[in-house]
């Protein structure tokens, strides 16, 4: 039984040393990828800092454009791109090697977020610059803070331009999209220094025998019967035959189009319902 037993021991022994290093490995790596993801210190924050049992040390101050702060006993340090830990670890780390404190105990706070900051323009609450106050905020989070859409907005495409990799970036997102199910990877992450810009809601234009002429709100997938309906149907001397649309081609060309009650109708589209002869 033991001979039996012996190389069953010897695999499992040999699976468990292959494990751990691999365990330690992943061990190893979780504190990088953590590490990541947390917010880092640019150009123009402020920043708050404390020394425990030191008052003499505390300082409120703004990183320059080259990533600097000036403190007492250390003089220059350099802060930009660092995150908060690793920030408490580089002050630390200089007081103890200047032999200034033996046991360092730093606390950093970054009491006002300048470098990492978007521009939210068009029909938003709060348009301006929001600041990215936390690592991956995503489309949804920087239009809450800018006290989301309006009821004057579109109610289908944000548009967000920036940089991605050094390359232009611009991508169109359907926002109604984001929240139905599967779309959260429409809710793309916004990086410093994009825009994010929410347009004025489309309209079409009615006028000829119509209850209430002139300008409508053009709901999404709305066809010509539901803005006729909408601007309180046709008059007595109207007629739904021959409803002429003027619409502007891509190449910035008017063409005249006869369309039926069930069309779509295109945002800027002007309607023309005729008199009727009988």
């Amino acid at each position: 039984m033991n001979r039996l037993l012996r190389p069953l021991c010897a695999s499992l022994l040999a699976a468990a040393a292959l494990a751990a290093p691999i365990a330690h490995a992943q061990t190893a790596a979780a504190p990088a990828a953590g590490e990541a993801a947390l917010y880092r210190i640019g150009p123009g924050d402020t920043v708050r800092i404390a020394v425990y049992q030191s008052p003499d040390l505390s300082l409120e101050t703004r990183v320059s454009e080259s990533g600097l702060i000036s403190y007492p006993l250390i003089g220059s340090l350099r802060l930009g791109g660092l995150t908060v830990n690793q920030a408490e670890a580089a002050l630390a780390d200089a007081l103890k090697k200047g032999d200034f404190i033996k046991n360092p105990q730093v606390t950093v706070m970054v009491t006002q977020v300048r470098a990492n900051q978007v521009n939210v323009l068009g029909q938003v609450g709060k348009p301006g610059r929001v600041p990215l106050d936390v690592a991956g905020m995503r489309l949804t989070d920087v239009l809450a803070l800018a006290g989301g859409v309006t009821n004057t907005a579109g109610a289908d495409t944000v548009v967000v331009t920036g940089q991605r990799n050094g390359q232009p970036f611009r991508k169109e997102i359907d926002l109604p999209r984001v929240f139905a199910p599967g779309g959260r990877g429409d809710d793309i992450e916004i990086q410093p220094g994009d825009a994010i810009w929410v347009d004025r809601y489309p309209v079409v234009y009615l006028y000829g025998e119509v209850q209430r002429p002139g300008q409508l709100r053009l709901e999404r997938g709305m066809t010509v019967m539901q803005a006729l309906a909408t601007a309180g149907g046709l008059t007595q001397r109207g007629t739904q035959r021959g409803l002429r649309v003027s619409r502007r081609a891509a190449n910035g060309q008017v063409q005249q189009l006869e369309l039926s009650l069930d069309d779509t109708l295109l945002p800027g589209d002007v309607v023309f319902v005729r008199e009727s002869l009988f």
